[in-house]
């Protein structure tokens, strides 16, 4: 029973210790990099599976047996007309509503003073939502408020927010009184829109998909060219300078973009910390222990306790 104790104690007290470090490598850093994975969205509230699932998809859960958010993008749909519903709904609750939680606008409060710049492979759009500067932003992985041709040759993306907003209301949506979109009273609705409103290319009316990096087709225009060449041009001009690398939500999944990168330019800088904020999976590589501060635990949690 004692050791117990004086582990939950030791385990207190470090996690007191690492908010205490990031908090002041945050005052204290020439710039803070922010990378960020599904896992700070998630602590946000952008939940794919639970209650948000049930509440906004539930027909399509009891029709097709899907089971969560994610797995219905890729799901067979027997006609273009469902496909679509699906995807409207799955855009608009992911991209064009507030996070439940105030987690990015608390990230935001934290580095607003400080020279930062985001990366992230996110699609939700929620670092601009929440007041990010956009010239600081590089969304690597596409944006779920972005079609593109199906082929991508054009090299060209198209705002969804019009038509994701027509769907919605073909669908039987209505909006509260803060003109969100809601499950009507009588929870009727249609898991199909008419077909004229398949959307189509504005330029040529061929197929259209998300511009989402799922394989080579994914078009990375102009916009993204741009935050790419921003991105490597902040970390050129902050190279050998006192870093905070904070990595926040990132898994397995990408770590290519964000978190290998981290530990590499952490690494090749005796004046950079690196950060790691995520739940199970906080961790660094040996060489740069001395320099790293890991927390296990929900980024909104810690976020607030930074603040």
């Amino acid at each position: 029973m004692f050791l117990k104790m004086k582990t939950k104690n030791i385990m207190r007290n470090n996690y007191s210790e690492q908010i205490a470090r990031l908090k002041e490598e945050v005052n204290t850093a020439d710039a803070v990099v922010i990378g960020a994975g599904s896992g700070l969205s998630t602590s946000a509230g952008l939940t794919y599976i639970g209650e948000r699932f049930n509440r906004y998809f539930y027909d399509f859960a009891e029709r097709f047996g899907i089971r969560d958010i994610y797995s219905g993008g890729f799901f067979p749909f027997p006609d273009e007309e469902t496909r679509w519903a699906w995807w409207a709904r799955h855009i608009y609750f992911n991209r064009y509503i507030d996070a439940p939680k105030p987690v990015y606008k608390e990230l935001l409060e934290l580095v607003n003073d400080k020279d930062y710049f985001v990366i992230t492979t996110n699609v939700d759009h929620q670092f601009q939502m929440a007041g990010f500067d956009k010239k600081r932003l590089f969304y690597t992985q596409g944006d779920y408020g972005l079609f593109q041709t199906i082929d991508g040759r054009n090299g060209k993306t198209y705002d969804n927010e019009e038509w994701v907003m027509k769907a919605m209301e073909a669908q039987g949506f209505v909006r509260d009184v803060d003109g969100v979109f809601q499950v009507p009273e009588d929870g009727r609705l249609s898991m199909s829109i008419p077909t004229d409103l398949i959307p189509k290319c504005s330029d040529d009316g061929s197929d259209v998909t998300m511009n989402l990096r799922t394989d080579d087709t994914f078009v990375e225009d102009e916009g993204w060219h741009r935050a790419s060449a921003a991105y490597s041009d902040f970390l050129r001009r902050h190279e050998g300078l006192h870093v905070l690398y904070l990595e926040l939500g990132v898994g397995a999944n990408t770590p290519v973009i964000v978190k290998y990168p981290f530990w590499q330019m952490t690494m090749a800088n005796d004046k950079a910390v690196y950060a790691c904020l995520n739940y199970g999976e906080a961790f660094c590589p040996s060489e740069i222990r001395d320099r790293s501060i890991c927390i296990d635990g929900d980024i909104g949690e810690t976020l607030a306790l930074l603040n």
